[in-house]
């Protein structure tokens, strides 16, 4: 079960895997961190067992710090950043301090990583590949979910540096679902990755009316233009995604964090 979570304009994905265990990637903005908490109470969640936080962006780490004080962590991996672009923002320093104060630490996210591999089931990251980026943005944590015949790709805010990069490594971006990157920006999802993507279903995450215009009209084009079908948390609220190794079924409207 993928669980990609109305947050607003921001970013926010549950994953409940077949080997029982729990993944989140990223955690929404400040405004609906103890939302969040209340969310994942009603889901019965006692521990989340990778929880990953792409790039240090406020919309992707807002509720990061509350996760980590009030669930039990298992690793929580974020992509190395330059000395120079470390942000020093009160949302990313009260994360270092959850993380901290548990005696937890950020292990740093490196492609070609495999965090679980069994017999139908992987879980594997595909970025950052460079060691340093112009745009916090590009640092993002790829993370791609095989499952049986079925596959996901969570992209975080990876713009088309960073997904030119993926193709370059040369490893294998293909999914059917595409979380297309940074809320549907024309920044992201290059005419090359989505070819490299070929996804059936794109996801887009982002807020209602927001000021950025997100999804933008280039990436909506392109999408129907390879006839993905495309669902939005700003249209569609809370979307849940379901393989069960050979399919995937959706539903719409559930419960929204934000």
């Amino acid at each position: 079960q993928v669980y990609y979570l109305d947050v607003g304009q921001a970013d926010c994905q549950l994953l409940f895997l077949p080997s029982g265990e729990t993944v989140m990637i990223d955690a929404g903005d400040r405004g609906t961190r103890q939302e969040l908490v209340d969310y994942l109470r009603e889901q019965n969640i006692q521990k989340i067992d990778y929880l990953i936080a792409t790039h240090p962006h406020a919309d992707h780490i807002g509720g990061m710090a509350d996760v980590v004080e009030n669930f039990e962590i298992g690793k929580i991996i974020a992509p190395r950043i330059a000395d120079s672009q470390i942000p020093t923002t009160q949302t990313y320093e009260d994360l270092l301090s959850a993380v901290s104060a548990k005696g937890l630490k950020l292990s740093p996210a490196t492609a070609g990583t495999v965090l679980i591999e069994q017999e139908s089931l992987k879980l594997e990251l595909l970025a950052p590949v460079l060691d340093e980026y112009s745009d916090l943005n590009n640092y993002s944590v790829v993370t791609k979910l095989t499952y049986g015949d079925t596959s996901f790709l969570f992209t975080g805010d990876a713009e088309a540096e960073a997904e030119e990069a993926i193709l370059q490594a040369g490893y294998d971006p293909s999914a059917t679902v595409l979380k297309c990157g940074h809320h549907g920006s024309s920044t992201s999802t290059s005419d090359a990755f989505l070819k490299a993507v070929s996804p059936s279903f794109a996801v887009i995450s982002c807020g209602q009316d927001n000021d950025y215009g997100h999804p933008h009209a280039e990436t909506l084009e392109k999408l129907q233009n390879r006839q993905v079908t495309v669902y939005r948390t700003d249209q569609q609220g809370t979307i849940l995604a379901q393989s069960d190794g050979s399919s995937i079924t959706f539903q719409d409207h559930l419960p929204s964090v934000a």
